[in-house]
């Protein structure tokens, strides 16, 4: 305070001496724009978006209805992989499910991003060597809605959902942007981070895509562990409709025939996520906040149990929307 007011009282006793200082005008601050669009069909558009957080272009699909009219946006996020499948022409739901000809005739935007592969669609502290640049979380938040409801007639109400890293992002996302969001989707994500073993189940997921986990929220003793730990925040869920599901590692009708890697994989992560969802459950019945909670009998960690489970949470997912 001491040395603000000498540096004001020496402006002041020098401007009579040198005159008015000329003040040169700052730039705007950069917002989002998109770059190019490109039809895919009368239902699906890819838009290029340039993000001044991450300050590269990001693609966007959205799938939208055929007909004009204002409508909410369901915002889907991917797995770790984030779209690295398709070389990242697509989001993983759009290759792996049939989400584009389930939502055909619903009135709703559903946009997915296409990149952010071990990301947690997060803002992390620094740059990473491998990952790059990660500001997913301004990105989705702030720059992409209002070009979303500009271009695609939105109506202000969202929702998000996502699978496995993007469970835990759509969880995180809506517990601390609560005014964006008006429901969750989660399907087999951790949404308790506040455990040694589960942070170190989402360190050890950026660190398999080849990143440092530091670089996302610092160590983990880093208070910003907590600020992104939806099984902290849940309070914030309060009012919101939420679904989650998950399954439990067992062999299901989806994995008969699948390959032997993907199992030795896929069982373990999906009893990871039956844990997460326990204690996370647990969580939102001590606050007394309701929850629609699914626990399959079966089912490892793959695509076509999050295909079926994306449909049994659209009811849910519906009525946040305002479309019930």
């Amino acid at each position: 305070m001491r040395k603000k007011t000498i540096a004001t009282f020496a402006v002041v006793c020098l401007l009579p001496l040198f005159g008015p200082a000329v003040t040169q005008a700052q730039p705007a601050p950069k917002t989002a724009a998109v770059e190019r669009v490109d039809h895919i069909d009368d239902q699906r558009t890819a838009l290029h978006v340039y993000s001044p957080a991450m300050d590269r272009v990001v693609q966007v699909q959205v799938l939208h209805p055929a007909w004009d009219g204002p409508r909410p946006t369901l915002y889907l996020l991917d797995g770790v992989s984030a779209g690295e499948e398709s070389d990242f022409r697509e989001s993983t739901w759009t290759q792996r499910t049939d989400v584009a000809d389930f939502f055909a005739d619903k009135n709703v935007n559903v946009v997915l991003p296409v990149g952010g592969t071990a990301s947690y669609y997060a803002d992390w502290k620094n740059p990473d060597p491998v990952l790059g640049v990660n500001r997913w979380e301004t990105f989705l938040t702030q720059e992409l809605p209002p070009v979303i409801d500009a271009r695609f007639n939105g109506n202000g109400t969202n929702a998000i959902a996502g699978l496995s890293m993007g469970a835990t992002g759509a969880m995180t996302l809506i517990t601390r942007h609560p005014d964006l969001y008006e429901g969750v989707a989660a399907l087999s994500g951790c949404l308790d981070t506040s455990q040694d073993s589960t942070r170190d189940s989402v360190r050890g997921t950026v660190a398999y895509k080849g990143g440092n986990p530091d670089n996302m929220w610092g160590p983990p003793g880093d208070p910003a562990w907590e600020e992104h730990d939806p099984y902290l925040l849940a309070e914030r869920l309060r009012g919101k409709d939420i679904f989650i599901s998950t399954g439990n590692g067992l062999l299901g009708p989806y994995d008969f025939g699948a390959d032997t890697d993907a199992l030795s994989v896929g069982a373990p992560l999906e009893v990871g996520t039956f844990v997460c969802t326990l204690t996370f459950d647990r969580r939102l019945r001590e606050l007394d906040i309701p929850a629609r909670v699914v626990y399959r009998p079966w089912g490892t960690h793959s695509w076509g149990y999050w295909q079926d489970d994306i449909k049994v949470a659209w009811p849910t997912l519906r009525e946040a929307l305002g479309l019930g």
